[in-house]
């Protein structure tokens, strides 16, 4: 059985916060994700989005959805951030296979991250492979989200990218 590992390449974590504005738009997974593609060679891929249903009209207008290559130019790395505050703890879970992904959801409090003195709870953690975004057009075997909210409804991501080789500790555990 082929192992797991980290991506070494300066750890390969990635942070997105998405701020909400004056317009709070809350990010709605689907449970089944058929209906769409992330290939761009598809007909259902990213740049059609917009046109599969009409509550996803703005997809059509957006400059930064997913599937994103981390080193594009349009991503701006925050280097005063500072280490990441991890406050993890251990909770009852359930673990979903959702098709497109596998989702263990937290059913209690399982800690938290901070950002600039923000708390964001962890809500959940899913697992894309192949891996959903790219770096430098590079896809990996496998892409993990931390997905945590904070108490005014801003979302912060932490995306790990993996490739095959020697066992990872968080995985194993």
């Amino acid at each position: 059985m082929a192992k797991l590992q980290m991506k070494p390449l300066f750890c390969i974590l990635f942070i997105v916060v998405i701020l909400q504005h004056s317009r709070p738009t809350k990010s709605q997974e689907v449970e089944d994700e058929s209906e769409f593609s992330y290939s761009e060679n598809n007909e259902r891929g990213p740049s059609r989005w917009g046109e599969i249903h009409e509550e996803w009209g703005a997809c059509s207008n957006g400059t930064m959805q997913s599937p994103i290559d981390m080193f594009n130019q349009r991503v701006q790395i925050v280097s005063h951030l500072g280490k990441l505050k991890r406050s993890y703890k251990p909770a009852n879970a359930t673990l979903t296979n959702r098709g497109h992904d596998i989702m263990l959801g937290f059913d209690g409090e399982a800690g938290a991250i901070e950002i600039n003195g923000t708390e964001y709870a962890l809500q959940q953690c899913h697992w894309h492979s192949p891996s959903e975004h790219t770096i430098n057009g590079r896809r990996f075997d496998l892409e993990a989200h931390l997905v945590h909210e904070s108490a005014d409804g801003k979302i912060a991501v932490i995306g790990i990218m993996y490739k095959i080789g020697r066992p990872d500790p968080f995985l194993l555990s």
